[in-house]
């Protein structure tokens, strides 16, 4: 299915044209189970998951902002409905307590508000870059940098050959460094230069 394509049905479904949004679901229903089951490691966690994003997504398409990619936009309700699972999981074994001397010593090491502010603006430049990417080299991109992912279990959630995956990924890194250096936000000598390099500038 092309871009265009895409956007008529997305355009279609926000109007309300259910038939639409079920060719969207179908377009889609593979990445967002894939990336839900290989957070949560649960065959019923993804399903559940996955109905969770697709209800979300249809009662917010009218407010589905063009400048992203719904692949984008499906990929980060996804990460955020799989966090808040895990975390309601987390919640129900028990919290440690706040009390913990060991939370304590974390707290000592957390960062400076000026590091934090220097942080923000280069994920701020990352996103950037990542946005102008292809919706394909994209993908690959954060599940194997962002969520650590395996070239078979990438291969497995996109339905790709491993040959394809890194093919597309190898793509990915250079085309986002060069928008970053191109955007002076990466410095020439960086290590992920290097070809098997992480993304972060």
């Amino acid at each position: 299915m092309t871009t265009k394509d895409e956007r008529r049905l997305i355009q279609q479904a926000r109007e309300g044209d259910l038939d639409a949004f079920e060719a969207l679901v179908r377009l889609h229903q593979r990445m967002v189970y894939g990336l839900a089951l290989s957070l949560t490691r649960s065959h019923h966690d993804a399903e559940e998951i996955a109905q969770t994003v697709f209800l979300k997504t249809w009662r917010g398409l009218k407010t589905f902002r063009w400048e992203a990619s719904l692949s984008t936009w499906l990929y980060r309700l996804t990460r955020n409905a799989c966090t808040d699972h895990l975390r309601q999981n987390r919640k129900r074994s028990g919290d440690r307590s706040l009390e913990d001397p060991g939370l304590a010593s974390l707290a000592d090491q957390a960062p400076l508000p000026q590091e934090i502010a220097e942080q923000r603006e280069r994920q701020q430049a990352l996103m950037a870059a990542m946005e102008k990417l292809p919706e394909e080299s994209r993908a690959v991109l954060l599940l194997r940098e962002v969520d650590g992912l395996s070239y078979q279990e990438i291969a497995q959630t996109l339905g790709l050959s491993q040959g394809t995956v890194k093919s597309r990924l190898s793509r990915a890194r250079r085309a986002l460094r060069e928008s970053l250096l191109a955007d002076g936000n990466l410095l020439a000598e960086s290590p992920s230069n290097h070809k098997e390099g992480g993304m972060a500038p």
